[in-house]
């Protein structure tokens, strides 16, 4: 087994230890940080996420396996950003105003982070405008937003008009997911897109962006 395969293999066991240890011996034996970041750790999370859809794996080893990307992550990350490589695309993220939930976006952020992209979280209770600010600051692609209550539902399309007014719609994606969600829902207030979970969120993200 090639030792991108046993990096691949060690994160979906979520062993940050070994991940950690194998990246550091890639690096040394002169593999390239993209090359390791694509073919491994970004693997090992994309199968981390089919697993997660076809409720063969759940949710615990979904944030084991994103704590050991994360360890690989973190020694990469100093030498992606000398060699200059780029993230897929830039993701805001956050739970929409009054609503104080966080598990499923937090494991859309891990997903999302697992595909390549850099997740801006802005944690939970989000004002429209704090999207709006955030997605201009950090010039955005995306624009990811969860409701877990029907109550906050309706502000979704608040921070979807707010883009409009702020002359932002046209540069964003914008989509939508949370239990009361969905596709009609998404129609219904102008989103690009619904997932109905946090892999299928970054699959949806790629697909609006590329």
């Amino acid at each position: 087994m090639t030792i991108l395969k046993e990096i691949t293999e060690y994160v979906k066991t979520g062993n940050a230890k070994k991940v950690e240890e194998l990246v550091k011996k890639a690096i040394d034996d002169g593999k390239d940080p993209g090359d390791i970041l694509n073919n491994s750790l970004i693997t090992g999370m994309s199968e981390i996420g089919i697993l997660f859809k076809n409720n063969e794996v759940f949710i615990p080893e979904v944030l084991i396996a994103a704590r050991a990307m994360k360890a690989g992550m973190a020694i990469l990350k100093p030498l992606l950003i000398e060699k200059d490589v780029k993230p897929v695309g830039k993701v805001v993220l956050g739970t929409v105003k009054g609503d104080l939930h966080d598990i499923g976006k937090n494991l859309v952020g891990m997903m999302l982070e697992g595909a390549g992209f850099e997740v801006i979280d802005l944690g939970i209770d989000v004002s429209p405008e704090k999207f709006v600010e955030a997605a201009r600051d950090n010039q955005a692609d995306c624009v990811a937003m969860s409701a877990l209550l029907t109550t906050t539902m309706p502000h979704m399309k608040d921070t979807i008009e707010a883009f409009e007014a702020a002359g932002l719609r046209e540069n964003v994606k914008i989509m939508i997911g949370g239990a009361p969600i969905t596709q009609s829902y998404a129609d219904e207030i102008g989103a690009d897109g619904y997932a109905s979970d946090a892999a299928s969120a970054a699959e949806l993200a790629k697909n609006l962006i590329s």
